[in-house]
């Protein structure tokens, strides 16, 4: 019932009272309570019919209102955040709630409101602008769901044209827990700029669990031989990340990393006349440290990059691997690949179709090349690896043109002779490298 069908309603109450009905007969007529009928009868005397409106049920007093002090705090909190941001003095520019309440904590501003209390001071001061509704995702694909650091990594490419109109890839990863970043500029897009930036990301950031990338062909090897196994795909065996490829044509499954491009491209290209690749890597090399401390994110709840991801001690590839100059052998492991099923029910993994007749058309799928010193398999499931329960849909044999070597014997982990030495360092990934140094010495 609307308000206004409400207001008549009570006027009703009140011409049948006035015309002799009595107050019992009128609560029966409009399916009413007899207290119904005396209050809005009370009213009715006490206002006459301006008493009939509805009238507000906000409490007269508040306890926890925010004070007039700490509103203004807000504001002004606000107001220096887009100030900096204007001039670029802070070398960040989030001006967002939790970056407002970062400012407040500096400040000692106590009590400390919370994000939401922000908004809503912000918004009524008319210093925010409305979010846009984000698109409905037509397909749901299945996807890891980490919720410490270092269990899934994120990385993608963002094009940029320095003056003059030369292209430039910008390599940018995140841990997708910590939303902690590095990257990297490179004046070309191949395998190799992408195997270096991998060994960069695994040596500052960490080796995750799991390491996300799209289907550019710099990642995946490219889109002509079937069953190719690439340069990035060997490099992630041989260290033992799981590699993960985003669905086609999908950036949402990427969303970490590509939110994070929207901050490095305010940050590094807006407002900035880049030359060439070293004029790139000095703004980013400004900006990356900051985001690491920043508390801007209200995600961290308070907490910078840098805090979140040293909760738990990071498995580092060492400082002294270096990509070897001729091409990868292939190691046990596991790739994995996020695909929509087509209506003849197949989905397309490294350049060959696979036939999935468990599956719905239109369905996001979750596949896992696994490869073993016995061959190698490609299986298909409803769900991604972390999930409580799943089901395998198919399975396929994986034609093999090479063998693949067990983990440890890869030829990637250092020599013996550093081994110890890493060891001490904190650098070793694996158990079994450790397993086969002493296994050397009886």
């Amino acid at each position: 019932m609307t308000e206004t069908e409400r207001c008549e309603q009570r006027k009703t109450a009140i011409h049948l009272l006035g015309s002799g009905v009595t107050p019992s007969a009128v609560a029966q007529q409009l399916a009413r309570s007899i207290s119904w009928v005396y209050k809005w009868q009370s009213r009715f005397e006490a206002e006459g019919w301006a008493g009939l409106q509805s009238r507000s049920r906000a409490p007269r007093q508040c306890p926890r209102q925010l004070g007039a002090g700490v509103r203004q705090n807000i504001r002004q909190a606000r107001s220096e955040l887009e100030a900096e941001a204007a001039d670029g003095s802070s070398g960040l520019r989030y001006i967002g709630a939790a970056a407002v309440q970062a400012r407040l904590v500096e400040q000692k501003v106590d009590p400390l409101p919370s994000s939401a209390s922000i908004e809503r001071v912000l918004r009524a001061a008319g210093m925010t602008q409305a979010r846009p509704e984000p698109a409905t995702a037509k397909v749901i694909y299945p996807h890891l769901h980490p919720v410490e650091p270092h269990q899934l990594c994120q990385v993608d490419i963002v094009p940029h044209f320095l003056t003059g109109g030369q292209a430039i890839a910008c390599f940018n990863a995140i841990d997708v827990v910590s939303r902690y970043p590095t990257g990297q500029a490179y004046p070309r897009r191949r395998s190799q700029e992408a195997a270096e930036f991998l060994v960069q990301v695994w040596q500052e950031v960490g080796l995750p669990e799991y390491t996300q990338v799209d289907n550019e062909g710099c990642f995946s090897g490219g889109f002509t031989h079937p069953g190719v196994l690439g340069k990035v795909v060997r490099l992630a065996l041989s260290v033992g990340t799981e590699l993960v490829f985003s669905p086609l044509d999908h950036p949402e499954s990427n969303g970490s990393v590509e939110r994070f491009h929207q901050d490095y491209d305010h940050h590094v290209w807006d407002d900035t006349d880049l030359q060439d690749c070293a004029d790139v890597q000095r703004q980013a090399d400004t900006f990356f440290p900051a985001y690491r401390h920043s508390r801007h994110q209200r995600a961290l709840h308070g907490h910078s990059p840098t805090q979140v991801h040293q909760r738990l001690p990071a498995q580092k590839l060492s400082p002294t691997f270096t990509l070897p100059p001729d091409k990868l052998p292939l190691t046990e492991g596991r790739v994995h690949f996020m695909r929509l099923v087509s209506p003849a029910r197949t989905v397309s993994v490294l350049n060959m179709t696979w036939l999935v007749p468990d599956a719905q058309p239109h369905q996001g799928v979750w596949v896992t090349l696994e490869l073993k010193p016995n061959g190698a398999s490609l299986r298909v499931y409803d769900q991604a690896p972390d999930a409580q329960r799943r089901t395998c849909l198919v399975e396929h044999p994986f034609p093999l043109q090479e063998p693949v070597q067990p983990w440890r014997s890869a030829g990637q982990s250092p020599p013996p002779s550093n081994l110890l030495a890493d060891l001490i360092m904190g650098t070793i990934l694996r158990l079994d490298q450790v397993v086969a140094f002493f296994s050397t010495m009886f």
